[in-house]
């Protein structure tokens, strides 16, 4: 029997298969969640570069979040990487989840940036 970890690393690789092919030279939106905060950031595949990267670690959200691990907290990380996008030159992007259902922190952080004006 395969362990979780193995599990959720061939999820990830078919998310990303997935993703090459439908991404006609977008930039990537990469998620990471752990348990007690939630990272984003926009990846240029072609040059292999970060082009802009938010989390719920920074001094501008630590004050007005509880906690960097709920619902609220991933809103405004979609909020400030598509701020960050729109000053990179980035308009849109590529959502890629990882291993992770497109559910709760996941799904709060996309409708975020949705919200913020970064085309997903």
């Amino acid at each position: 029997m395969s362990s979780s970890r193995a599990l959720a690393e061939r999820r990830k690789a078919r998310v990303r298969r997935k993703l090459k092919k439908t991404a006609y030279g977008r930039p990537r939106l990469s998620i990471f969640r752990s348990s007690k905060h939630i990272y984003a950031q926009i990846i240029d595949d072609e040059n292999s570069q970060t082009l802009a990267a938010a989390s719920s670690l920074e001094k501008d959200l630590k004050g007005k979040l509880k906690t960097g691990a709920d619902k609220e907290a991933a809103d405004l990380v979609g909020k400030m990487i598509a701020e960050r996008a729109s000053k990179a030159g980035v308009k849109e992007v590529i959502f890629d989840r990882g291993s992770y259902l497109y559910h709760g922190r996941v799904k709060a952080l996309a409708d975020g940036a949705r919200e913020a004006g970064l085309k997903l």
